[in-house]
């Protein structure tokens, strides 16, 4: 076992109950959150990813990989296990006194028939529907929402808009899900969180402000938009890449070869050192250069 997997001891959280962790009959470092339960999954590379289960009946030291099915997002050691856990841990403790209501509601969506409905509040309601979701707030509830964030009829869809309704009114929410609501507010739409609290993001915090800043430095750079591993020159990677990234008719296109143990793509693409990787004109591995050098 791996010292990212290390084993933590079997026991109860102190000042959580309920919540106990162990090691399964694989070896994992595993936990009980009530019916929830929670995996420290190895992956490739030796790194690890926060797995979750339901209602297993076994005893921890019985458990194994193939009892759990959701992924949450990679961990860097056990120490961060323990804290993923404990988090859900008070997040569900949060849920119950926040008191919210399941109800059965005729309504139409812009995802479909709602087909279960939360309520959070008399005028902020969580809809399921067959293949979507999300929230609906009245005309008086949207209204409160800040007008670069306020969407016309009140529909906030689950992927991300969900934490404009989060951040519009926190008090309807875990701490967990505010956590989880600013950092979808930051990344997506840095320009509102700004204009709302009155601050500056920095590098690094808002995932929309880094690509600019990107797009912004390497605007002229060639980046590439293609790769594949090269069957005419071992151990390189041929790419196509183009100025800044961008795409389209009317766009260069340049090939180059980057050495395969160079070759790792980074938050917003790789950018082309042409002092360093020479342009190509062989053989090309790519199906369509090949077509295209044909005609």
């Amino acid at each position: 076992m791996s010292a990212l997997a290390s084993p933590i001891p079997n026991d109860e959280a102190p000042g959580f109950p309920g919540v106990s962790f162990g090691v399964s009959a694989d070896g994992m470092n595993v936990a009980q959150v009530g019916d929830h339960a929670y995996a420290m999954v190895p992956a490739r590379g030796g790194k690890h990813y926060l797995a979750s289960g339901w209602r297993i009946r076994r005893p921890m030291p019985e458990w194994t990989r193939s009892d759990f099915y959701s992924h949450h997002g990679e961990l860097a050691d056990a120490a961060a296990f323990r804290a993923a856990v404990l988090e859900r841990a008070e997040h569900s403790r949060e849920l119950r006194a926040l008191g919210r209501r399941e109800a059965h509601v005729r309504a139409s969506t812009p995802w479909g028939p709602s087909q279960g409905a939360t309520c959070y509040a008399e005028d902020v309601v969580f809809h399921s529907t067959a293949g979507h979701g999300g929230f609906h707030l009245s005309g008086a509830r949207n209204a409160k929402v800040h007008p670069t964030l306020r969407l016309a009829g009140g529909w906030y869809e689950e992927d991300a808009a969900w934490a404009i309704v989060a951040i519009s009114f926190p008090h309807l929410f875990t701490a967990f899900e505010r956590r989880c609501a600013e950092r979808t507010v930051k990344d997506i739409w840095p320009d509102s969180w700004e204009a709302i609290f009155g601050t500056v993001l920095q590098p690094s915090e808002s995932q929309t402000k880094d690509r600019r800043a990107f797009e912004q430095e390497h605007a002229n750079d060639w980046i590439v938009v293609s790769a594949i591993t090269s069957d005419r020159e071992e151990g390189f990677v041929e790419v196509v890449a183009t100025p800044g990234g961008r795409r389209g008719a009317g766009t260069e296109e340049r090939r180059f070869l980057v050495p395969s143990q160079e070759y790792e793509v980074g938050r917003f693409g790789f950018v082309i050192d042409v002092h360093r990787h020479p342009v190509y004109s062989g053989p090309s591995s790519f199906v369509g250069w090949q077509r295209r050098n044909a005609s």
